[in-house]
């Protein structure tokens, strides 16, 4: 890659928030669900493989240390190992049919002057039309990287 363009999307990445390591299962339990509604054919697939996945969380509930972190990057590698080559993407988000199609223009573009209507959105918007936070892991400063790659938002 070019070192400008690197540059460039370095000034937009957001740092990864600190995660406890029952927030880190969590997010690997519910990206197990999006891959395996990715796959399944039909909603009773669906809960059957989804029954099965929870007994196989449930079976290593009360593991800690070391184990507990092996079982956690075994899970991510096999998370990977099954990902879809084209995953399903809600219309509204990065990669769907509908993503930026009506985008609400910045309130400094509709009123320059800056003298905003009592009834404006005192909110920025993310992309994914979801409020803009800190801490949220998406931008709380009105800037986002969108890569079209990889269907997500940094």
């Amino acid at each position: 890659m070019n070192s400008a363009f690197i540059a460039a999307g370095a000034q937009f990445k957001q740092k990864a928030p600190q995660l406890t390591h029952n927030q880190q299962v969590a997010r690997l339990y519910r990206h197990s669900l999006k891959t395996l509604n990715d796959w399944a054919i039909n909603r009773d697939v669906f809960i059957e493989e989804a029954t099965k996945l929870r007994a196989r969380f449930d079976s290593s509930r009360g593991l800690t240390g070391d184990q507990a972190h092996q079982l956690l990057a075994d899970g991510k590698a096999e998370l990977f190992e099954y990902s879809h080559p084209d995953p399903y993407r809600i219309p509204h988000m990065p990669g769907g049919s509908m993503f930026m199609r009506n985008p609400p223009l910045p309130m400094d573009v509709c009123f320059p002057d800056g003298d905003l209507p009592a009834d404006a959105p005192k909110v920025e918007l993310n992309p994914d039309m979801s409020i803009c936070r800190e801490g949220s892991g998406k931008s709380f400063d009105g800037r986002v990287l969108v890569d079209f790659t990889s269907k997500s938002m940094s």
